[in-house]
């Protein structure tokens, strides 16, 4: 049963540059169907926060180029609900923006904010420790992450220190934020015991959110969050269109988060992965004989171990002898080149095509 005081906004203006060439600027990762389920990863969230939450209380936070994208898949959203940044300023901006229309509409709402690219393997766990986290935060002044125990030293997350417990034996307080550390570290932040992954998805008492946002930019003028509600919608756009741009550019983590001594973590079992790199794509996957991933692809592979494989539809592709690869392919661009923490290499990649042969690799 969906509760008309529990919102939630979804975060889909990324542009998903580490999943290069599958994920490209003009159609990034949460817009596409990756795993060949027949839903995107953008209609997955939605499918999995709407089943708790009413679908008039889910609002969307975009870029202006993907506002044809959000309608496409999405027809039951209003378009009212779908928020184009003017230009991008990142997810703190446009959770401050999703959130003084949220707090125009209900001033005892209850706030989730979602990336828009995680895969949850567990979605009855995760709809429980939503709905549980909902009922904590009302009324309370605090920030309420949700952490997930690591399987394994990755890089690429942020992690979460547990500190003091609270009334709630699977809440506790943050103690610190990390940003993806180095592997080492990780290792270490793993065999701890002590530290979560940071799934990114955030839960608030609407009026907290508001308050934190006041706080986090003292000296800007012109805050969203402090906008009265009773402007004119003529007068809200132009307002946007004026003093949008002079946000700074910031994340909804660094900014909010990390300098926030109201911050807490719910310790939650739904088994989670961030679709933000090759290595977390391979890691959620079942892996097949040589531990390879094949993600929806005709291949046939012989002698081959550790390699993550992602092909369009219509190619059949022979492998032999390859260990520890990214095989993947969309239009103009095939992509072979080492799995382990291939980010930077990719990043690189991306540059050279765009100073060699422009946006159309890219």
């Amino acid at each position: 049963m969906t509760n008309d005081t529990n919102f939630c906004v979804i975060l889909a203006g990324g542009k998903g540059k580490r999943l290069w060439p599958v994920s490209r600027e003009s159609r990034p990762k949460q817009f596409i169907d990756f795993f060949g389920t027949g839903r995107t990863q953008l209609q997955s969230t939605y499918d999995r926060v709407v089943k708790i939450i009413p679908k008039d209380n889910i609002y969307i936070c975009t870029c202006k180029e993907y506002l044809d994208l959000v309608a496409e898949q999405l027809p039951d959203v209003d378009s009212k609900h779908v928020l184009p940044e003017p230009v991008n300023r990142g997810t703190a901006p446009c959770v401050a923006w999703a959130g003084w229309l949220i707090h125009q509409r209900c001033n005892e709402a209850r706030v989730l904010v979602t990336p828009s690219d995680q895969l949850v393997q567990n979605e009855e766990a995760f709809c429980q420790n939503v709905l549980h986290g909902l009922d904590f935060v009302a009324g309370r002044d605090l920030l309420l992450t949700m952490g997930i125990w690591p399987t394994r030293p990755e890089p690429g997350y942020g992690y979460i220190q547990i500190g003091e417990p609270t009334v709630a034996d699977d809440i506790h307080k943050v103690q610190s934020f990390t940003e993806k550390p180095e592997r080492e570290f990780a290792r270490i932040f793993m065999e701890s015991g002590e530290f979560m992954w940071n799934t990114g998805l955030l839960l608030t008492d609407i009026n907290c959110l508001r308050q934190s946002f006041l706080e986090l930019m003292p000296d800007m003028p012109n805050r969203l969050a402090s906008l009265d509600f009773s402007v004119s919608d003529e007068y809200f756009a132009s307002y946007l269109a004026q003093y949008y741009p002079q946000y700074p550019n910031m994340q909804l983590d660094r900014g909010l988060l990390e300098h926030n001594d109201r911050v807490y973590v719910m310790k939650c079992d739904f088994g989670w992965a961030d679709l933000g790199t090759w290595h977390a794509a391979y890691e959620y996957k079942q892996h097949g004989e040589g531990d390879n991933v094949v993600i929806d692809s005709d291949v046939m592979m012989e002698n081959c171990r550790n390699n993550v494989v992602r092909l369009p539809k219509g190619r059949l592709a022979i492998i032999d002898s390859l260990d520890g690869y990214i095989v993947a392919e969309e239009g103009n661009v095939l992509l072979i080149c080492p799995k382990g923490d291939s980010s930077a290499l990719i990043k690189k990649y991306q540059s050279e095509m765009l100073l060699s042969h422009g946006t159309d690799y890219v």
